[in-house]
């Protein structure tokens, strides 16, 4: 297969159709998670639902509707909330660092160590398979963290939010190395190749433009259990990390 140039910006790219699974507080939807190094946008395709919010500036819900892009920083615990058949496109800065652990669910304190942390976040059952019963139980357990975390934050305690984010850097801190080379050869490549265009057309040089191409890539045939729902990754568009994977 010949290899497709790089996805414009080194974002990467998911259709996700948000879980439709009833939750302990008689909702619908996804696993409360934060990235730390990535923004996330929403391009709101079908359905209908809101997304609920945790970060240091405070509690917020957002509703989605067809047609709705809606982005939050690193930092914004999210959840995904299925009211109708809720179906977006997901957006996500630094293709491949979701994929390499920047997603950490928001899971009671005492499953966020790197001990307790990776049993309570896999998908996989007793023979080792992706089971849709752990990806429910993972989100039932995220949610678990998330309403405390809402109840003390609705009490005046924020000091629950930053502990949480204290957890959530010890998880990663060992891949912040991998992180730097994927940041490196993705985005910062990128744009450093702009610059160097720029820098070109101001020299009245244009032979960069000589290797204008066209590329696409199919519906992703491999559905995939994610944080928030069944995704279809962009495989070909991301650097690293396990193809069809992915945090939304």
């Amino acid at each position: 297969m010949t290899a497709l140039p790089d996805f414009p910006g080194a974002v990467g790219l998911s259709r996700l159709e948000v879980y439709p699974w009833p939750t302990a507080d008689d909702e619908h939807g996804g696993s409360p998670h934060m990235h730390l190094a990535c923004a996330e946008c929403y391009v709101v395709v079908s359905g209908r639902g809101r997304l609920e919010t945790l970060g240091h500036q405070g509690l917020t819900t957002t509703e989605l509707h067809p047609g709705d892009v809606v982005w939050f920083t690193p930092g914004t615990i999210h959840r995904a909330v299925n009211d109708e058949d809720l179906r977006v496109i997901v957006v996500m800065q630094n293709s491949g660092l979701p994929e390499a652990g920047d997603a950490v669910m928001t899971f009671p304190p005492e499953h966020l160590s790197p001990d307790t942390y990776p049993d309570a976040a896999s998908l996989l059952d007793a023979d080792g398979n992706p089971s849709p019963e752990r990806a429910r139980a993972r989100r039932d357990l995220a949610l678990a963290g998330f309403t405390e975390l809402k109840r003390q934050w609705r009490r005046g305690d924020r000091s629950a939010y930053e502990d949480f984010c204290a957890a959530a850097v010890r998880l990663v801190q060992p891949r912040l190395d991998t992180w730097e080379k994927t940041v490196t050869d993705g985005a910062l490549a990128a744009s450093q190749a702009a610059l160097r265009h720029i820098d070109a057309l101001r020299r009245g040089d244009f032979t960069h433009l000589f290797d204008a191409d066209v590329s696409r890539i199919a519906r992703p045939p491999r559905q995939t259990l994610g944080m928030c729902g069944y995704l279809r990754a962009y495989a070909a568009a991301r650097r690293t990390g396990a193809p069809g994977g992915g945090a939304p």
